[in-house]
């Protein structure tokens, strides 16, 4: 069955381009040029990936992700014309898993859900990982410290994850992108910062404000046990 993208643009050329670049690249794609219908729209749909345009004329991106976040972790990638880095790190903040500044390339657009879809796939062959208060669960894409649930975007479950199973091991923020992301470009680095700033916030509201994740000042970051 392809997967089904849903692009919210306003623009109706660019949405159009999109739309047939996805196609060609075998996915199912609707398009919407309102924020104001996103929510309903995601919940019948169901997609696998929204392309999300920050701009819209009635609600707004950001808007939308904070919405659509109270009930879905569906890939959000946020298309902004503001060259603002606050824009970007607010949409990241929201539970955006990435963002893209218009004018872009529609291909990359294409990659870029692409890699996100492909880290969705489970590598069925792990087992449960267990370090010190959290246990992942790779298959079911879960996370629990505690015994709380956590609910994370993809993006914050794949650094939690790639971290905790090396407990101690110094990652630099490329490191860190390659292996969540599989690219790199410019200005990504806070992208990283965004979204572990994201996990410490959700891990220490339940270890009474513990830091599981550490930062190494000039280098990048690290999972300790507790």
């Amino acid at each position: 069955m392809n997967k089904k993208v849903l692009i919210i643009e306003d623009e109706s050329q660019i949405a159009s381009i999109l739309q047939d670049y996805f196609q060609q690249s075998g996915f199912e794609v609707h398009t919407l040029d309102s924020g104001a219908k996103a929510v309903d729209t995601i919940k019948k749909l169901v997609p696998d990936a929204v392309v999300l345009d920050l701009m819209l004329p009635d609600t707004d991106g950001l808007e939308v992700c904070r919405q659509v976040r109270k009930f879905s972790n569906v890939p959000m990638l946020m298309a902004t014309a503001k060259v603002e880095e606050i824009d970007r790190l607010i949409g990241l903040e929201l539970g955006a898993d990435d963002y893209i500044c218009k004018p872009y390339s529609p291909r990359e657009v294409v990659a870029r859900v692409k890699a996100v879809l492909r880290r969705l796939t489970p590598e069925t062959t792990e087992e449960v990982l267990t370090a010190g208060p959290v246990v992942i669960q790779p298959s079911k894409y879960q996370v629990t410290v505690n015994g709380n649930d956590l609910t994370l975007t993809r993006s914050e479950f794949e650094l939690l994850y790639i971290m905790a199973k090396q407990p101690g091991r110094v990652f630099s923020r490329t490191d860190l992108i390659a292996n969540v992301h599989g690219y790199e470009f410019e200005g990504y680095e806070r992208t990283i910062d965004s979204h572990v700033k994201n996990l410490r916030k959700k891990i220490s509201a339940v270890l009474n404000d513990k830091d599981v994740i550490q930062t190494v000042y000039g280098v990048g970051y690290k999972f300790e046990t507790i």
